[in-house]
């Protein structure tokens, strides 16, 4: 009974590891389009797709703080900034992606690697978070966490169950 509850956990680890690269895998895809959306938009674009967002809130209520936070970014945006964002979005995408495709792949190496360069993101992301106090930076730093620990856990069960195979002697 405690030989099966003891897999059962394993079981549950396993498939909550896969969701949160399933989860990550979906957040650097979108970070991907989204630094190539930053790279290739015009700042005049933006801002006219801004204005169109936002010309009925603001009708409504000059006073809507999304909409005027939206408007007012969009109006601040230098193409110096525009270039880091995109710059940012795309290699972070593409780092986490390129991780979490050998994680899935299951290569042993991959997941110290994993478990660093996502440390490395959760530091800048809660240094960024002592500026912006952003709700949604704090939820993906704490996906980040969990996926730390579940890789971790996972990189254990994986190292034992390749440890426990016999190699072959030519």
């Amino acid at each position: 009974m405690a030989g099966s509850r003891k897999l059962l956990d394993a079981d549950i680890v396993h498939v909550a590891f896969e969701l949160g690269l399933a989860l990550k895998g979906a957040f650097a895809l979108v970070e991907i389009a989204s630094g190539l959306f930053a790279y290739f938009v015009t700042r005049d674009f933006l801002l006219d797709l801004v204005h169109v967002i936002t010309r009925t809130e603001l009708t409504e209520d000059p006073r809507d703080v999304v909409a005027n936070y939206l408007l007012h970014a969009a109006q601040g945006l230098s193409v110096s900034s525009q270039h880091f964002t995109a710059f940012y979005l795309l290699s972070h995408g593409i780092i986490k992606l390129w991780l979490i495709i050998g994680l899935w792949q299951k290569k042993l190496g991959y997941y110290p690697a994993a478990m660093a360069v996502f440390g490395m993101f959760i530091l800048y992301q809660v240094y960024r978070y002592s500026f912006t106090h952003s709700l949604s930076l704090l939820l993906i730093t704490v996906l980040d966490v969990a996926v730390i620990g579940l890789t971790w856990i996972e990189y254990k069960r994986l190292h034992r169950i390749l440890s426990a195979v016999p190699t072959k002697r030519v």
